[in-house]
């Protein structure tokens, strides 16, 4: 496994993120959810630009980011341009920490105990990517669901796998 390979994955998870937020017509919609499901796109915005500010930015890469957990799934109402601001703060931080992550870092253990477990880092890594894209499913299906269009945002891209995209 290479830190590239996941740089890449996360990088563009992220920016299939931005997508989806583009592809609200009805802005407001990207603060509503339907009976069954707690958190509207912004929250799940919010929490996966924190999750991985804190846990890639700040842990590994020393960036200072201090994490509101509990502010990422209350606050309401943000803009989308704010929202899209946010991802791209994101994504440039993934992309500073993990262009710059030693390879042998992905076998050594996570700086954090996580849950009271030790993990390696390229483990805790592919976890963050999974649980990014789990997210981004899930707006995925929301947006189409509120606006009722069944348009896809493309997030899984093969050619993006190329790193020219």
């Amino acid at each position: 496994m290479e830190t590239n390979w996941i740089r890449l994955l996360m990088t563009r998870e992220l920016a299939s993120f931005s997508k989806e937020l583009d592809l609200f017509q009805d802005e407001s919609l990207i603060w509503k959810t339907v009976p069954g499901v707690s958190n509207p796109v912004g929250s799940l915005v919010l929490h996966v630009c924190g999750n991985l500010q804190h846990f890639v930015g700040a842990v590994l890469g020393g960036t200072g980011y201090v994490r509101n957990r509990e502010l990422e799934f209350s606050l309401r109402g943000v803009s989308r341009a704010s929202l899209s601001a946010e991802l791209q703060k994101t994504i440039a931080a993934v992309d500073s920490v993990l262009s710059t992550l030693a390879e042998q870092s992905l076998a050594a253990d996570y700086p954090e105990r996580l849950g009271g477990f030790q993990v390696p880092t390229g483990m805790f890594l592919l976890h963050l990517n999974t649980h990014l894209a789990h997210h981004l499913g899930q707006a995925g299906y929301l947006r189409r669901i509120l606006s009722g269009d069944n348009l896809s945002s493309g997030p899984i891209a093969i050619s993006a796998l190329s790193g020219s995209n």
